[in-house]
């Protein structure tokens, strides 16, 4: 691949393929970086992918994966198979995540209640969700470490749908995950690497949507695409265990005066509505 420079970051970008992570990587791309995009499902549409990010580019800095970040040994092929391509992984996005339409399709017209979820349906959304993320920071955040620099985002939710009737699991799998963060950036504290979330604020127009979603009652995906190259930028150093909201995040700003808007008070677990 594309040798790197000293201010390229080399990172995985979990669920890139579609929605808010592809918005994210095509972001990271026109900054400069090298990115790895992975999708569950495999299939030649994979190298479609890659290749538009690198026409993108100008040059090979994009590989596109096939992982489910729910099995421990895709997740730690994806990042050897990083390490053999770029030599080192210095950013993770955990974007990959499934949503209710695992337990039904039309969940907002009618709500499932969470003992009407099929077992498995529910086991693999907290496989997906908060498993899943665990296991690519377990397999990238050692090398992390190692050099002295890394960043970890954690794409979550609005707290109100961490406890919606209707969404369980798909709610209370990211109030996990953003306990687990907050752990994460304490433990990592004067490592070099940083941990943070970074939630859309609101329903976007992904498939984790049903297709009959009125367009106007969505955000773009395309609001997460500033704040993503700010958080895993040299100029967030001094942030971790914080919670940024893309909806927040203004426009007309750049930078650090952009996500001091953005920015969620700092709370130790998330706060039950």
């Amino acid at each position: 691949m594309e040798a790197t420079t000293l201010s390229s970051k080399i990172i995985i970008v979990t669920g890139g393929t579609r929605g808010l992570g592809w918005e994210m990587a095509e972001a990271l791309i026109d900054a400069g970086h090298c990115v790895v995009i992975t999708g569950r499902k495999p299939g030649p549409h994979l190298e479609t992918l890659q290749g538009r990010l690198n026409h993108r580019a100008g040059s090979k800095r994009a590989l596109a994966l096939n992982n489910d970040v729910g099995q421990w040994a895709d997740c730690e092929r994806v990042v050897q198979q990083t390490l053999d391509a770029f030599g080192r992984v210095d950013g993770l996005i955990n974007n990959a995540g499934l949503g209710m339409r695992a337990i039904q399709d039309n969940f907002l017209q009618d709500p499932p209640m969470f003992w009407q979820a099929e077992p498995q349906a529910f086991a693999d959304i907290i496989q997906t969700n908060v498993v899943g993320p665990f296991f690519m920071a377990r397999a990238c955040v050692p090398l992390m470490v190692a050099q002295g620099y890394g960043r970890v985002v954690n794409v979550s939710t609005s707290q109100s749908t961490m406890v919606r009737r209707g969404y369980s699991p798909y709610g209370p799998s990211k109030a996990g995950l953003e306990a687990l963060s907050v752990v994460w950036a304490k433990d990592l504290a004067g490592t070099g690497v940083t941990v943070n979330v970074l939630l859309p604020g609101g329903a976007s127009a992904t498939d984790m949507i049903p297709p009959n979603t009125p367009k106007d009652k969505l955000l773009p995906p395309q609001q997460m695409r500033s704040p993503i190259v700010w958080l895993m930028s040299d100029a967030s150093s001094a942030h971790t265990g914080e919670r940024y909201n893309a909806k927040e995040w203004p426009a007309h700003l750049m930078g650090e005066e952009a996500a001091i808007q953005a920015r969620s008070a700092v709370q130790e677990v998330p706060r039950i509505m």
